[in-house]
């Protein structure tokens, strides 16, 4: 079985987005409403800009599928652009503090950062989130769930417990505008957005994704490049305007004691709390992942998205023409892209996890895929 991968094509306001994914097992249902929802949801959330209002995503599958289940060749999406006009966007002389517009114009020898900035633009990340969407309805066909949310925005910090189960996260993030499932801060985290746009600002800070029902053992302790940690923080931070991830309480971990953070094993006998009889932990610190592997507890993995690069307030900045002192330039932006950063967090880490799933017990088709899983989780038992 080859490894689950995707590659995009595209810029922000060429003719269109592309995503090739490779690796699907033949037989695979595609999940297109859910294809559709989560680049929908990418697309919302208090403090996004005018772009939203023009785009309507929706992935068109051009390759790689027969009457709507995979059959294993190389699956290619299409994203259209309707705000498409490439050639016509002006050249940028004034680069932008916080983007990629001055390292790609010294990289590429050049004084015009369109080309850089049109194809380093979170634009491509809907891209991303369809080939995302394809991997959470594979993983939903072994009885695994992802939600991304917000969790702290500015200075304003939610309260989502750890025991809340992942179906009430659901219902409370998509009940808020934020994308956050504690409504009580949701009017805080409202008046901080529109705050910044008074300034001519902007603002950032967290999201996190859980993801239940995850086996044990996915990834490897043996390569670097194999663990799932590695694998899932190139993934997060590889979104754009990401500088931080963790999995678990990580940095809060790194002030504790040994004896405060490592999570204990016990065997429950009888399966306490509906759960059937196996190993438990007594606290899940780890956020899933010890050693590269999951260990069969929740997956809790957060991001720290920097503050949007373009403020309606103009920093400083040169023409890199006459080299003089200048304003930044401005292109359309967004006042806050958290809450579409979580949709699109949730999607790669879906991703990274279908990959490590079918390293495990993928096949070439789906119905040998489910008899290995069937197989293999009989043999060892039941995570809970």
């Amino acid at each position: 079985m080859s490894r689950l991968t995707y590659t995009t094509a595209g810029e922000s306001h060429g003719n269109c987005l592309i995503a090739q994914v490779e690796g699907l097992p033949a037989g695979f249902p595609l999940p297109l409403a859910l294809l559709d929802e989560l680049l929908k949801r990418r697309q919302g959330g208090y403090g996004r800009g005018g772009r939203q209002k023009i785009e309507e995503d929706h992935a068109e599958i051009l390759t790689g599928v027969l009457r709507g289940a995979a059959i294993g060749s190389p699956l290619v999406m299409r994203i259209a652009n309707r705000d498409s006009r490439l050639d016509e966007a002006p050249p940028l002389h004034r680069p932008r503090p916080g983007h990629a517009d001055l390292a790609g114009a010294l990289k590429w020898d050049t004084d015009d950062c369109r080309p850089v900035l049109e194809r380093a633009s979170a634009r491509e990340t809907a891209a991303r989130t369809a080939a995302g969407a394809l991997a959470k309805g594979l993983l939903h066909e072994f009885g695994i769930e992802a939600a991304g949310f917000v969790v702290q925005l500015g200075g304003v910090d939610a309260n989502v417990p750890a025991d809340l189960p992942l179906e009430d996260i659901v219902k409370r993030r998509d009940a808020s505008a934020v994308f956050c499932p504690d409504p009580g801060v949701e009017d805080a985290m409202k008046n901080v957005i529109d705050e910044a746009k008074r300034a001519g600002d902007t603002v950032g800070r967290l999201f996190e994704v859980r993801v239940a029902g995850l086996p044990a053992g996915l990834g490897s302790c043996f390569r670097r490049e194999d663990r799932l940690d590695t694998r899932l923080a190139a993934a997060v931070m590889g979104i754009q305007a990401v500088k931080g991830v963790e999995i678990g309480p990580a940095f809060v971990n790194a002030a504790r004691r040994g004896s405060q953070v490592h999570d204990e094993i016990f065997w429950d006998e009888k399966g306490a709390e509906g759960r059937k009889r196996g190993i438990r932990r007594g606290s899940n610190n780890a956020g899933v992942v010890e050693g590269g592997m999951t260990n069969g507890e929740m997956l809790v993995v957060r991001g720290a998205k920097k503050p949007i690069s373009t403020l309606g307030r103009r920093l400083r900045s040169i023409d890199l023409r006459t080299k003089e002192a200048a304003e930044a330039a401005y292109e359309r932006s967004d006042i806050c892209a958290l809450p579409a950063a979580s949709v699109i967090a949730e999607a790669v880490v879906c991703f990274e996890l279908a990959d490590a799933f079918l390293e495990r017990f993928g096949a070439d088709t789906m119905d040998e895929t489910r008899r290995r899983f069937r197989a293999a989780m009989s043999n060892q038992g039941e995570p809970r």
